[in-house]
C-alpha cells in the first residue's frame, strides 16, 4: 500500500483529535493498523512485507511494548479537551492565581482555564464537579482541537 508521509501524519492526527485507540486500512492483502501506546504516541504495526512511503519501500517497525500490562487505576479519570484552535492559560492574566490546580477541585460552571482564539478569550467551564489530577498542557502554549486539557475525576 503507497502512502506518504503527510497521509501518515493525518491518520496520526485523526487518532488523536477523536480520541481513537486504533485504526485499520485494508487495501487488497495490504494493511495498515496504527495504535495509541499508553501515553498517546501512535505506534505503527505494518504487515510482514513492510509499506511504501511516497515510493520507497519502508521495513516494518519493532513490535509495540504491551500497553495492556499497565493496571487499570493507570488510566483512571475523565479528560477534558479543548473546545477550539487556540492558545491555553491556566490564569486571568499573568500576575494572576490559576483557574485549577492538581489535586484541587471544581464544580460544574467553574472556569478551568482559558483559550484564546481568534483574540477572543474563550473561558473553558467544567461541565459536572471533579478533582484535577493532572493539567496537560503548559500555559501560554498552543492547542489544537480535541486536545486534552486536563485529566480530571468525576465527583
Amino acid at each position: 500500500m503507497d502512502i506518504d508521509l503527510q497521509q501518515l501524519r493525518d491518520l496520526m492526527q485523526a487518532l488523536r483529535d477523536f480520541e481513537l485507540d486504533e485504526l485499520e486500512l485494508e487495501k487488497g492483502d495490504e494493511r495498515i493498523v496504527l495504535r495509541r501506546a499508553a501515553a498517546g504516541a501512535p505506534v505503527l504495526a505494518a504487515p510482514a512485507g513492510g509499506y511504501h512511503l511516497g515510493g520507497a519501500s519502508v521495513p516494518p517497525p519493532p513490535p509495540p511494548v504491551a500497553a495492556e500490562a499497565a493496571p487499570a487505576a493507570a488510566d483512571e479519570g475523565t479528560f477534558i479537551t479543548s473546545p477550539f484552535v487556540g492558545t491555553f492559560y491556566r490564569a486571568p492574566n499573568p500576575g494572576a492565581e490559576a483557574f485549577a490546580k492538581v489535586g484541587g477541585h471544581f464544580r460544574a460552571g467553574q472556569t478551568l482555564c482559558i483559550v484564546e482564539a481568534m483574540k477572543l478569550m474563550n473561558e473553558i467551564e467544567a461541565e459536572f464537579d471533579g478533582e484535577i489530577l493532572e493539567i496537560l498542557v503548559e500555559n501560554g502554549k498552543p492547542v489544537e482541537f480535541g486536545e486534552r486539557l486536563f485529566k480530571v475525576r468525576k465527583a
